[in-house]
């Protein structure tokens, strides 16, 4: 009897211990699977917001990521007419791993130099991609922002670079003075905006200057004096007499910040506007004007029978507000296109992997960067390209005052 009542109670236990051990699997399993959910959930957040902040981000990582013979096999299956002479091979474990680290970090693990890329704009790789095309649009020449040869050189260098079979001649050379414009009727020391400066216009990389231009031929489009920074003015100036209030910054960088490096441009930049907007609540627009590295072909277009140095806008999609900063510059984009046919090359996205991206154009959503023709630009040419953004950009400023 007392057997049967042992049994009974070790038979009753090994019971009560499956029980607990089930139940206790079970809350394992459900933690594991609690956890692994909310790692996916999150590695799938991560993912989609890098895939908002660039369009082509995933499948540029994706293409860096594989061979060339897996990538080529996989186009065949879409595109039965194309066929890939490289050799497939297997989708390994590192490639699988360095493509996912790309897709949510923007770092190449095989390129150490992408680790840099977003703070030292001259180590960048990659290139920028097109968000709007316009008329003058070419898909196969984007904008190019090339490191000064003597980026802590004060003044123009040597000979001119040879020329190319396909570059056209540059424009002969000229002087620093604006082109010849008839002076709009009224007052313009008293601008529709009463007195107050609403748009601020600065140059990160002041001194990008075009060869024609330059006094001594150079092989560095780079001057301390005949540079971008006189299209600003001249931008400035004709704002002004449209009845739009502006400031201007010359500030010559190399010359002002000590011991200036050219891949830090942004961060002393970014000190000016900071400024700017701190003395001066009203400060709405901002402009941030380059000259690009592209040649004559490339920026240039006949309107009307008088030549225009084109326009790229480009947007940083470092800024985690850049659809807004997108929206601005569409609404100069579109309408310089209806004006200007041809005159605008479009606006262009860069990611840390291809630029600084983010061209301290999370300061304020009305903030963007226009490159202004190329190195064989004439100042000519870059001032008619300033009257008409200035005729564009007071247009949209007047109408928002109007429609709020």
């Amino acid at each position: 009897m007392k057997q049967r009542m042992l049994w009974l109670d070790l038979d009753g236990a090994g019971k009560r211990l499956r029980q607990v051990l089930v139940t206790g699997r079970a809350f394992l399993t459900l933690c594991l699977c609690s956890m692994l959910f909310f790692v996916m959930l999150g590695v799938s957040a991560m993912a989609h917001q890098q895939g908002t902040a660039s369009p082509v981000h995933s499948m540029k990582g994706f293409a860096a990521a594989v061979s060339s013979g897996f990538f080529g096999d996989m186009l065949e299956v879409e595109m039965p007419a194309f066929h890939s002479s490289a050799e497939i091979e297997s989708f390994n474990a590192k490639q699988l791993s360095a493509m996912l680290v790309r897709m949510l970090t923007d770092i190449n693990p095989t390129d150490p130099t992408s680790l840099l890329a977003g703070e030292l704009p001259g180590l960048s790789v990659g290139d920028a991609f097109l968000l709007h095309s316009g008329i003058g649009t070419d898909t196969a020449a984007g904008p190019e922002d090339n490191t000064p040869i003597h980026s802590d050189a004060g003044g123009d260098v040597e000979e001119p670079p040879a020329a190319t079979p396909d570059s056209e001649p540059s424009a002969p050379p000229q002087t620093d003075e604006p082109i010849s414009t008839e002076e709009p009727d009224g007052d313009a020391d008293k601008p529709a905006t009463g007195g107050s400066k609403v748009v601020f216009i600065y140059h990160s990389h002041n001194r990008e200057s075009y060869y024609p231009v330059l006094t001594d031929k150079s092989k560095d489009p780079n001057s301390k004096t005949q540079n971008i920074t006189l299209v600003g003015k001249r931008l400035a100036k004709q704002l002004e007499q449209k009845g739009v209030g502006s400031q201007h910054s010359d500030v010559d960088y190399p010359t002002a910040i000590p011991d200036y490096r050219w891949e830090l441009s942004y961060k002393y930049s970014k000190k000016t506007v900071k400024e700017a907007m701190a003395s001066n609540k009203e400060l709405t627009y901002f402009f941030d004007l380059h000259r690009d590295s592209q040649t004559r072909k490339y920026t240039t277009v006949d309107i009307k029978g008088e030549s225009y140095a084109q326009v790229y806008f480009i947007i940083g999609h470092k800024n985690p507000n850049w659809e807004k900063n997108e929206a601005f510059a569409s609404k100069i984009h579109k309408e310089l296109e209806r004006k200007y046919p041809g005159i605008s090359r479009g606006i262009w996205g860069k990611t840390a992997a291809s630029g600084n991206a983010e061209y301290n154009q999370s300061l304020a959503a009305n903030s963007v960067l226009i490159e202004i023709g190329g190195v064989e630009n004439t100042l000519e040419e870059s001032y008619r390209t300033a009257d008409a953004l200035a005729e564009v950009i007071a247009g949209i400023y007047l109408d928002s005052v109007q429609s709020s």
